[in-house]
């Protein structure tokens, strides 16, 4: 089950099946995808995803699926990469809670989104290497681009998983804390974005999607900000985020 709430400027998107996990079957992913539409239609500020009880998300549900005849490119190339691919263009900060396991499908989840603060004690990989199957959802660019081949390989050969603390030393996410506080950590980070200047904060998101995908580099980087710079000029925020620091007192940025 997925619950969508938005109060205040955010929008927090819970995956409810702590019975399985929050593990994702395709009716899941429809609803998932469904609820960060009808969040960009709301025009948020910012956006946390979460799973509720013991886990994140342990992945795909394969509970009931037959191998023989399992329509696994429906699956990954009909729902689970356009899933990700609109979380990552998501108009507005994105940040995720990861407790637990966060396998597959659900550390592609994380993967598409902008800032992520894991439990230092989550359990974070592939797990394929006991189903035959391989790493998808964006695991092996994350892996490599952090880890680099030889312990991305280790690491899918073996199928050890990473704890929250391991993968954030390694660069895979923003930051490990204790399991206790990690919601409110979450909550706190998305209501100083919810804010801030957004617009600023998409322009800083395009140039690092670009960075990432290879389509930028230094110096077209450098163009893109001068670029972006230029753009801000004729927004509210920016000359809010002006006046204010002439005028010496916060901001008061309305996101336009």
């Amino acid at each position: 089950m997925i619950e969508l709430d938005i109060a205040d400027g955010i929008a927090r998107i819970t995956l409810n099946a702590p019975q399985r996990l929050n593990a994702l079957g395709p009716d899941d992913l429809r609803s998932l995808t469904a609820a960060y539409s009808d969040a960009e239609a709301a025009g948020v500020r910012a956006l946390v995803l979460r799973g509720e009880g013991r886990a994140f998300c342990a992945g795909r549900d394969i509970a009931g699926v037959d191998p023989a005849t399992d329509d696994v490119s429906g699956y990954l190339d009909g729902l689970v990469t356009p899933l990700l691919q609109r979380i990552a263009a998501f108009p507005a900060p994105t940040f995720a809670a990861a407790q637990g396991a966060a396998l597959g499908v659900g550390l592609g989840l994380l993967v598409a989104t902008d800032v992520v603060y894991v439990a230092e004690d989550a359990k974070i990989g592939s797990p394929f290497a006991a189903l035959g199957a391989s790493l998808d959802s964006g695991g092996h660019w994350l892996l490599v681009s952090r880890l680099g081949p030889h312990r991305a390989l280790d690491l899918i050969y073996s199928g050890r998983l990473l704890s929250g603390s391991e993968a954030v030393a390694g660069g895979l996410f923003s930051r490990a804390v204790p399991a206790a506080s990690l919601q409110d950590e979450v909550d706190a980070a998305a209501a100083s974005a919810a804010t801030g200047a957004t617009q600023a904060f998409l322009a800083s998101k395009r140039i690092v999607a670009g960075l990432r995908d290879g389509t930028l580099d230094l110096w077209s980087s450098v163009a893109a900000e001068n670029a972006a710079q230029a753009a801000l000029r004729d927004t509210a925020d920016y000359r809010e985020g002006f006046r204010a620091f002439q005028e010496k007192r916060p901001p008061r940025f309305t996101g336009v």
